[in-house]
């Protein structure tokens, strides 16, 4: 993991565990800010926690809206995240909980 994660980053890594999903899936899932949760997605996935593909411009078209991306953990996220959530437990913080009570 090289570093520990901050809340933020554990809150979507924790969102994308749950399945995969596209970025206002996790905004609706976290309760953060759009911007935050797309910030976030960008630097996951440079970091290779996480795996983002475009849906086929043709589904998107057929339902009238934008493209989306849709992303999931990585086993490297998946190591990370695993990693970083036994470090919140040990503060006391339930990263779980916040998931649950914004989605």
């Amino acid at each position: 993991m090289g570093r520990s994660l901050g809340v933020t980053t554990v809150l979507v890594l924790t969102a994308l565990d749950r399945g995969v999903c596209y970025g206002l899936d996790i905004v609706n899932r976290t309760g953060m800010l759009p911007g935050t949760v797309y910030t976030t997605l960008r630097r996951l996935e440079r970091r290779g926690h996480i795996a983002g593909q475009w849906e086929d411009a043709e589904i998107a078209a057929s339902e009238r809206r934008p493209r989306r991306r849709y992303y999931e953990l990585t086993p490297e996220g998946s190591r990370s995240l695993e990693t970083a959530l036994a470090h919140f437990e040990a503060l006391g913080v339930d990263v779980e909980a916040r998931i649950s009570a914004a989605g």
